[in-house]
Protein backbone atom coordinates (compact mmCIF):
# COMPACT_ATOMS: atom_id res chain seq x y z
CA UNK A 1 0.00 0.00 0.00
CA UNK A 2 1.00 3.55 -0.47
CA UNK A 3 -0.23 6.79 0.95
CA UNK A 4 0.22 10.43 0.24
CA UNK A 5 -1.51 13.78 0.63
CA UNK A 6 -1.94 16.56 -1.96
CA UNK A 7 -1.38 19.16 0.14
CA UNK A 8 2.23 17.99 1.20
CA UNK A 9 5.20 15.41 0.30
CA UNK A 10 6.34 13.31 3.38
CA UNK A 11 8.43 14.71 5.14
CA UNK A 12 8.11 18.17 4.77
CA UNK A 13 6.46 20.67 6.89
CA UNK A 14 2.52 20.56 6.99
CA UNK A 15 0.41 23.58 6.04
CA UNK A 16 -0.63 25.63 8.88
CA UNK A 17 -4.29 25.57 7.41
CA UNK A 18 -4.37 21.73 8.80
CA UNK A 19 -3.01 23.09 12.44
CA UNK A 20 -4.94 23.37 15.64
CA UNK A 21 -2.33 26.46 16.33
CA UNK A 22 -0.10 28.45 14.72
CA UNK A 23 1.82 31.69 15.59
CA UNK A 24 -0.02 34.63 15.96
CA UNK A 25 0.33 37.66 13.58
CA UNK A 26 1.37 40.21 16.16
CA UNK A 27 4.08 37.71 17.74
CA UNK A 28 1.82 36.16 20.25
CA UNK A 29 3.69 32.42 20.61
CA UNK A 30 0.40 30.23 19.87
CA UNK A 31 -3.43 31.10 18.43
CA UNK A 32 -5.75 28.99 17.07
CA UNK A 33 -5.23 27.82 13.88
CA UNK A 34 -7.74 26.43 11.11
CA UNK A 35 -7.71 23.36 12.13
CA UNK A 36 -9.12 21.73 8.61
CA UNK A 37 -7.49 17.69 8.29
CA UNK A 38 -5.66 17.48 5.22
CA UNK A 39 -6.42 15.55 2.04
CA UNK A 40 -4.94 11.73 1.86
CA UNK A 41 -4.87 9.16 -1.26
CA UNK A 42 -4.02 5.31 -0.88
CA UNK A 43 -3.60 2.86 -2.78
CA UNK A 44 -2.70 -1.04 -3.60
CA UNK A 45 -5.08 -2.30 -1.13
CA UNK A 46 -4.91 -5.97 -0.50
CA UNK A 47 -7.92 -7.37 -2.52
CA UNK A 48 -8.79 -9.30 0.78
CA UNK A 49 -9.25 -6.24 2.87
CA UNK A 50 -12.25 -6.13 4.92
CA UNK A 51 -11.98 -2.60 6.51
CA UNK A 52 -9.19 0.22 7.19
CA UNK A 53 -8.06 2.41 9.72
CA UNK A 54 -6.26 5.87 9.44
CA UNK A 55 -4.59 6.91 12.43
CA UNK A 56 -2.85 10.03 13.25
CA UNK A 57 -0.47 10.28 15.64
CA UNK A 58 2.51 12.64 16.83
CA UNK A 59 5.71 10.46 18.60
CA UNK A 60 7.40 13.58 20.09
CA UNK A 61 5.27 14.84 22.84
CA UNK A 62 7.47 15.74 25.86
CA UNK A 63 6.94 13.00 28.76
CA UNK A 64 6.91 15.91 31.37
CA UNK A 65 5.12 19.44 31.34
CA UNK A 66 7.08 21.33 33.56
CA UNK A 67 8.55 23.55 30.98
CA UNK A 68 6.22 23.34 28.20
CA UNK A 69 4.74 27.00 27.07
CA UNK A 70 7.02 28.34 29.53
CA UNK A 71 8.42 31.61 27.79
CA UNK A 72 11.26 31.65 30.34
CA UNK A 73 12.07 27.93 29.25
CA UNK A 74 12.62 25.39 26.71
CA UNK A 75 11.58 22.01 26.50
CA UNK A 76 15.13 19.95 25.90
CA UNK A 77 15.51 18.03 22.59
CA UNK A 78 16.68 15.28 25.48
CA UNK A 79 13.64 15.25 27.04
CA UNK A 80 11.86 11.27 26.39
CA UNK A 81 8.57 11.50 24.26
CA UNK A 82 4.93 9.98 24.02
CA UNK A 83 3.00 9.73 21.76
CA UNK A 84 -0.20 11.85 20.77
CA UNK A 85 -3.66 10.63 18.89
CA UNK A 86 -4.85 13.49 16.44
CA UNK A 87 -7.27 11.48 14.62
CA UNK A 88 -8.35 7.97 15.05
CA UNK A 89 -10.63 6.28 12.20
CA UNK A 90 -11.77 2.85 12.41
CA UNK A 91 -14.24 1.11 9.65
CA UNK A 92 -13.27 2.95 6.80
CA UNK A 93 -14.83 0.54 3.49
CA UNK A 94 -11.91 -1.24 1.96
CA UNK A 95 -13.14 0.60 -1.47
CA UNK A 96 -12.75 4.01 -0.01
CA UNK A 97 -9.20 5.75 -1.57
CA UNK A 98 -9.44 9.05 -0.35
CA UNK A 99 -10.79 12.12 2.36
CA UNK A 100 -10.85 15.33 1.06
CA UNK A 101 -9.00 18.36 3.29
CA UNK A 102 -11.60 19.80 5.25
CA UNK A 103 -14.44 17.31 5.00
CA UNK A 104 -13.69 15.82 8.22
CA UNK A 105 -12.74 18.94 10.28
CA UNK A 106 -13.17 22.36 9.47
CA UNK A 107 -12.29 24.85 12.24
CA UNK A 108 -11.56 24.34 16.20
CA UNK A 109 -15.20 23.26 18.46
CA UNK A 110 -14.50 24.53 22.12
CA UNK A 111 -14.99 21.37 23.97
CA UNK A 112 -14.54 19.42 20.86
CA UNK A 113 -16.64 17.59 18.04
CA UNK A 114 -19.91 15.97 19.67
CA UNK A 115 -20.41 13.64 16.67
CA UNK A 116 -18.15 10.68 17.12
CA UNK A 117 -19.35 8.54 14.04
CA UNK A 118 -18.38 10.10 10.44
CA UNK A 119 -20.00 9.46 6.98
CA UNK A 120 -20.74 5.80 5.77
CA UNK A 121 -20.76 4.20 9.31
CA UNK A 122 -16.79 5.15 9.90
CA UNK A 123 -16.27 5.44 13.46
CA UNK A 124 -13.52 8.15 14.92
CA UNK A 125 -11.86 8.03 18.28
CA UNK A 126 -11.22 10.36 20.87
CA UNK A 127 -7.95 12.13 20.49
CA UNK A 128 -6.14 13.59 23.02
CA UNK A 129 -6.57 16.86 23.39
CA UNK A 130 -9.62 14.88 25.97
CA UNK A 131 -6.76 14.86 27.93
CA UNK A 132 -4.19 17.92 27.61
CA UNK A 133 -7.23 20.35 28.28
CA UNK A 134 -8.89 18.00 30.92
CA UNK A 135 -10.44 20.67 33.68
CA UNK A 136 -9.96 23.58 31.74
CA UNK A 137 -13.33 25.83 31.83
CA UNK A 138 -13.47 27.48 28.53
CA UNK A 139 -12.01 24.14 26.24
CA UNK A 140 -11.91 20.84 28.42
CA UNK A 141 -14.37 18.14 27.08
CA UNK A 142 -14.60 15.05 24.78
CA UNK A 143 -12.56 15.66 21.34
CA UNK A 144 -13.84 13.17 18.50
CA UNK A 145 -12.25 13.34 15.41
CA UNK A 146 -9.66 15.55 13.62
CA UNK A 147 -7.56 18.12 15.36
CA UNK A 148 -4.28 18.95 14.22
CA UNK A 149 -0.92 20.03 15.32
CA UNK A 150 -0.50 22.24 18.21
CA UNK A 151 3.10 21.83 19.68
CA UNK A 152 4.93 23.43 22.44
CA UNK A 153 5.91 27.13 21.34
CA UNK A 154 9.23 26.09 23.54
CA UNK A 155 10.00 22.52 21.63
CA UNK A 156 13.62 22.57 20.62
CA UNK A 157 12.68 19.92 18.07
CA UNK A 158 10.05 19.60 15.02
CA UNK A 159 7.37 17.24 15.99
CA UNK A 160 6.33 14.49 13.30
CA UNK A 161 2.57 13.76 12.77
CA UNK A 162 2.47 10.04 11.17
CA UNK A 163 -0.65 9.27 9.01
CA UNK A 164 -0.99 5.68 9.44
CA UNK A 165 -3.24 3.79 7.42
CA UNK A 166 -3.84 -0.44 7.89
CA UNK A 167 -5.60 -3.10 5.91
CA UNK A 168 -7.37 -5.72 8.07
CA UNK A 169 -9.18 -8.77 7.59
CA UNK A 170 -12.55 -7.69 9.83
CA UNK A 171 -14.86 -5.71 8.68
CA UNK A 172 -15.38 -4.31 12.12
CA UNK A 173 -13.12 -3.87 15.10
CA UNK A 174 -14.21 -4.61 18.70
CA UNK A 175 -14.23 -0.98 20.34
CA UNK A 176 -16.18 0.47 23.23
CA UNK A 177 -17.52 3.79 22.91
CA UNK A 178 -15.45 6.44 23.53
CA UNK A 179 -12.55 4.47 22.21
CA UNK A 180 -8.78 5.80 22.60
CA UNK A 181 -5.29 5.31 20.82
CA UNK A 182 -4.33 2.04 22.58
CA UNK A 183 -8.51 0.63 22.05
CA UNK A 184 -7.24 0.59 18.78
CA UNK A 185 -3.72 -0.60 18.67
CA UNK A 186 -5.11 -3.68 20.60
CA UNK A 187 -8.32 -4.10 18.59
CA UNK A 188 -6.42 -4.68 15.67
CA UNK A 189 -4.00 -6.96 17.13
CA UNK A 190 -3.61 -10.65 14.81
CA UNK A 191 -5.99 -8.85 11.73
CA UNK A 192 -3.41 -6.41 9.84
CA UNK A 193 -3.26 -7.87 6.41
CA UNK A 194 -0.78 -4.55 5.03
CA UNK A 195 0.23 -1.00 6.51
CA UNK A 196 1.74 2.22 5.25
CA UNK A 197 2.63 5.52 6.31
CA UNK A 198 3.60 9.48 5.82
CA UNK A 199 4.53 11.98 7.75
CA UNK A 200 4.90 15.83 8.25
CA UNK A 201 6.76 18.28 10.05
CA UNK A 202 5.12 21.11 12.63
CA UNK A 203 6.75 23.78 14.73
CA UNK A 204 5.64 26.96 16.88
CA UNK A 205 8.70 27.74 17.91
CA UNK A 206 10.44 30.64 15.70
CA UNK A 207 13.81 29.20 16.03
CA UNK A 208 13.22 25.49 14.77
CA UNK A 209 12.97 24.54 11.26
CA UNK A 210 9.94 22.42 10.78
Amino acid sequence: MKIHSPQFESGSAIPVEFAFGRRGDAGEPCVLSSNRNPGLRWEAVPAETRSLVLICVDPDVPSRGDDVNKPDRSVPADLPRVEFAHWLLVDLPPDLDAIEAGAWSDGVTARGKRDARGPAGVRQGVNDYTSWFAGDADMGGDYYGYDGPCPPFNDTIPHRYFFRLYALDVAQLDLPEGFRLGDVYRAMQGHVLAETAMHGTYSLNPAVQD
